[in-house]
């Protein structure tokens, strides 16, 4: 009987290394982030979601309470399976590498251009559905003019995710899906079309109740939107 007890413990000890070295292994991989993972992955998710206004423990590397509770706000905030694990939807959501890597050349903040596609689709179809074409790309520049300014988060994902920077991102129409016109937009933006010439505010005067966003200098006006520096 002692024997067997002895040999169970040392079964179960085996199988929880077994396990604890899989979800190393998946860590250093680019797989699922959750409780108890460690390294520079988690230092990135903590450093943006503490810039975003999400966290506000240290920036240590280490996924504990804080940061599973920070991960959980930003998810129920933005549409996303509530679960506290960084998987490959929050992944993208937050402007982290896709998980295992890929043959994408990187586009920003080493996003996959097929991710920085989707997401700007998803934000184009979000605020300029409807909108002429060239509006709808105006709009799509924007977000990529915010992402090379240094008063704007420098992913793409930090651009669309910053806190009451898009109205879509609020009411949860950010994650409906695109068009194909959304999806040309955002391809044409990110080969360089800007049609604002630089613009990085853009908003409809018939609907924006800001007071702030009317001291900006509008430069020029596409369907609905205006835009401005």
């Amino acid at each position: 009987m002692k024997k067997n007890k002895v040999l169970s413990i040392a079964l179960l000890l085996v199988m929880t290394l077994s396990f604890l070295s899989y979800v190393i292994i998946d860590d250093v991989h680019g797989q699922n982030i959750g409780w108890g993972s460690t390294g520079a992955e988690v230092r990135t998710i903590q450093t943006r979601l503490s810039n975003w206004g999400y966290y506000d423990g240290p920036i240590s590397g280490t996924y504990g309470p804080q940061t599973y509770e920070a991960v959980r706000l930003f998810q129920r905030r933005n549409g996303l399976t509530v679960d506290g694990i960084v998987g490959p939807q929050t992944r993208a959501a937050i402007g982290l590498p896709r998980a295992g890597g890929g043959t994408s050349a990187p586009a920003s903040g080493g996003v996959s251009r097929s991710d920085d596609v989707h997401l700007l689709a998803r934000t184009i179809h979000a605020e300029a559905r409807g909108e002429p074409y060239e509006g709808q790309v105006a709009v799509g520049a924007v977000v990529l003019n915010r992402v090379r300014n240094p008063a704007f988060p420098n992913t793409m994902a930090g651009v669309v995710y910053q806190p009451c920077a898009f109205e879509p991102v609020k009411r949860g129409t950010i994650n409906e899906q695109p068009d194909d016109s959304a999806y040309r937009a955002a391809r044409d933006a990110l080969n360089g079309w800007d049609p604002t010439g630089g613009a990085i505010y853009f908003w409809n005067p018939a609907t924006a109740t800001s007071q702030w966003i009317w001291t900006r200098e509008i430069s020029l006006r596409i369907g609905r939107h205006v835009f401005a520096h």
